[in-house]
């Protein structure tokens, strides 16, 4: 009886080894789990550098000395190339909402001359000249992983003068406003690009000159500017 037991647990052990290595052998290759891809934070600071072209509306009010009367005249816009560098930094939410603050710099080629009436004759010279400007702005964007449309605006100042063949002068620096959209894109995890529109406006300047005429000058400019910034 014992040894009729012994038998047949030895058989059922038999059994149930082989079904467990018949498993093994039907058993399929389980896939590692995918690695997640990372996607590309715009948080951080960042400075970099820009080139481009900008327009300055100039215009101007001439009043003779002694008369009630002021004379507006728009000698048209004047333009130049312009380039510079800026710094700034960006933080993203959850939602991939971006908020920045920027400063930029740009040394400026924007300059005009024009024939005006002034003085007891005619055929003065006025000159306009934007010699460097800055701005200090706030960004709003949302990212869509590498690619970055922004809003942006704040203060901007300008280094603006002013002459006229009567000695009339001004050469001063104005502080104004700006605002412009753009859109960045990251090129790599360090190096991005852009591409800007920024409108400054001034209010006018005042200059008299030798024979106490009065000029109010006003030069608004346009800035399209391509660039590329470093993240850290």
């Amino acid at each position: 009886m014992l040894k009729r037991a012994l038998l047949g647990a030895t058989a059922l052990a038999l059994l149930a080894g082989s079904a467990s290595a018949a498993d093994l052998a039907n058993r399929y290759p389980v896939k590692a789990a995918p690695i997640p891809v990372q996607v590309f934070s715009w948080t951080g600071f960042y400075i970099g550098g820009n080139v481009g072209w900008g327009w300055a509306d100039n215009t101007y009010d001439f009043t003779p000395f002694g008369s009630p009367y002021s004379y507006s005249y728009s000698p048209g816009s004047s333009n130049g190339f312009i380039g510079g560098f800026q710094l700034g930094y960006n933080y993203q939410f959850a939602n991939n909402v971006v908020i920045g603050a920027e400063a930029d710099f740009d040394w400026s080629d924007i300059g005009s001359s024009t024939i005006a009436v002034g003085g007891p004759l005619t055929g003065g010279e006025i000159s306009q000249n934007i010699d460097y400007f800055g701005t200090i702005r706030a960004r709003l964007g949302f990212a869509m992983d590498r690619f970055l449309p922004y809003i942006t605006g704040g203060a901007a100042w300008a280094k603006q003068n002013f002459s006229d063949f009567y000695g009339a002068t001004y050469d001063d620096t104005k502080w104004g406003w700006t605002a412009g959209a753009g859109v960045e894109y990251a090129i790599t995890n360090n190096w991005t690009v852009k591409a800007e529109y920024l409108y400054l406006g001034f209010d006018k300047n005042s200059a008299t000159d030798f024979y106490g005429d009065t000029y109010s000058v006003g030069s608004n400019i346009s800035t399209a500017k391509l660039g590329v910034n470093y993240k850290f």
